[in-house]
């Protein structure tokens, strides 16, 4: 495994180790408090254009179940944890957090002071971030960085009908601006 960065708007550095894709990526630096759900997380539309930094310490000790995904697109644009667990171990395990973030075009870092991170995200709210090989020697691009076409990275463009379980009970429209799958599926589960 080789050396990454996670280079900060506020030009704080942290050095870690690259997993996932073989890829630099630049975004709004959030961070996620949840115990589980990395891969709900990680596939959730709702992060489009985010560089996810997750505050549990061991990420990814359960591995990867596309029956969980949540959007069908890789919305995440990285991911950033202190610990990753490369062999996971779960009886519904299809393959690793690794393979996940290569498959989806994720960069990931881990070794990560994810504690740290967390505290300046939380004093100076959400900033630019982004996942190198070199820190840059000029920020301007990091820090002018705005997430664009959210909609269209993340929805489907597609009409479609979901059957109801059981007895149909109402007659819903949903509108895709990066629907999660569960969405559909709890809709459905009410009779929808």
């Amino acid at each position: 495994m080789k050396k990454g960065y996670l280079v900060l708007a506020n030009g704080d550095v942290f050095e870690g180790t690259r997993f996932g894709a073989e890829t630099d990526a630049l975004g709004e630096l959030v961070f996620t408090t949840g115990m589980t759900g990395y891969v709900e997380t990680l596939t959730d539309p709702s992060y489009f254009g985010q560089i996810i930094l997750f505050t549990f310490p061991l990420v990814g000790n359960y591995g990867v179940m596309e029956e969980d995904f949540e959007g069908t697109v890789a919305a995440a644009r990285g991911c950033i944890v202190r610990e990753w667990c490369e062999e996971p171990s779960n009886f519904r395990c299809q393959y690793d957090l690794d393979a996940l973030l290569k498959k989806k075009g994720i960069p990931g870092l881990y070794g990560i002071d994810t504690r740290r991170v967390t505290r300046i995200i939380r004093e100076t709210g959400v900033m630019n971030a982004v996942i190198c090989d070199e820190v840059p020697a000029d920020l301007t691009a990091l820090r002018a960085y705005t997430i664009e076409n959210a909609v269209r990275g993340v929805g489907t463009g597609v009409n479609a009908v979901f059957p109801a379980e059981g007895e149909q009970k109402h007659r819903v429209t949903l509108i895709d601006y990066g629907t999660k799958h569960n969405i559909v599926a709890m809709l459905q589960s009410r009779g929808c």
